[in-house]
């Protein structure tokens, strides 16, 4: 680990991915597990799996990269943001780093990402957890527009904490702090404004799979959400489950859109225990 790495625990590796600078952490050993956080202001990978993070990797190799003009990984030229730039992202980083097939953990942002990646590369994964996921249609949430409008203040993050937890015990002037500090890092904010501008709708409806892809999936998927989740609807989590024919579906009560936070213990374990149930072949032989 470097000096900065050590100072800054957002900060993990560096590696090239079709000439974008890419942050990742990467951590334990065994089957792979790429991890594919949010898309909240301020966000990193760090952020998202801290808690998490140490748990899965005592039985499995967990990856866990900043998507392209997220926490320390470049901005592409020109901001030239979109689904298919994020999955080649993906299978680029898989690629350099030698791995044939991975398991993919999506919250929210990576959940639609964890699908696309897997319509379009489906021999790459091998089991899907799906986490308060995007990657559907759906109506625009205030939550959502709240999150996607953010512009820098203490308050304003203060705001969209209280929109992502629950627990409002979990929401304190640190991590408000924290975040808003990440948030206003120089070039972040910009680049964040540019992924996301009004009118909304359009970037729910861009990150969205066409149905029959997601109904074709082979894969094993587990699907995971908060029951008063404020920033993507839990009937998102029913859909899928519907949709996905080799799906089941953990629902976490008295539990917002930081299920990996707010349940951390119990969703390393449910993850875990997911994970550890695959076979060898998994999901070539179901793909046949």
């Amino acid at each position: 680990m470097s000096a900065s790495s050590s100072e800054n625990p957002e900060l993990g590796r560096c590696i090239e991915v079709d000439g974008l600078r890419t942050n990742y952490h990467d951590h334990g050993q065994g089957d792979p597990v790429l991890l594919i956080h949010g898309s909240g202001p301020g966000v990193s990978a760090w952020a998202n799996w801290r808690l998490v993070m140490p748990a899965l990797a005592g039985n499995a190799r967990v990856v866990a990269p900043d998507m392209a003009g997220f926490g320390y990984s470049a901005r592409p030229a020109g901001g030239a943001f979109g689904m298919q730039a994020w999955v080649d992202q993906a299978v680029g980083l898989l690629d350099a780093l030698q791995i044939e097939r991975a398991d993919l953990v999506g919250n929210s942002f990576g959940g639609a990402l964890a699908l696309a990646l897997a319509i379009r590369h489906p021999a790459r994964v091998r089991r899907l957890v799906l986490m308060g996921s995007a990657g559907l249609p759906f109506a625009l949430t205030p939550g959502l527009d709240a999150v996607w409008g953010y512009q820098p203040s203490l308050e304003a993050m203060r705001g969209l904490l209280d929109i992502f937890a629950f627990d409002r015990g979990l929401v304190n002037d640190e991590l408000a702090r924290l975040r808003h500090a990440a948030s206003i890092r120089p070039g972040v904010q910009e680049s964040y404004a540019a992924m996301f501008p009004a009118p909304r709708q359009r970037w729910v409806d861009a990150l969205a799979s066409r149905e029959d892809d997601i109904r074709r999936l082979p894969h094993e998927t587990l699907v995971i959400h908060g029951r008063e989740d404020r920033v993507i609807p839990l009937a998102n989590a029913y859909t899928l489950a519907d949709w996905i024919p080799r799906a089941q579906l953990h629902v976490y009560g008295r539990c917002g859109h930081w299920t990996q936070i707010e349940h951390a213990a119990r969703f390393a374990r449910l993850v875990g225990d997911f994970l550890a149930e695959a076979r060898p072949d998994e999901p070539l032989a179901l793909a046949r």
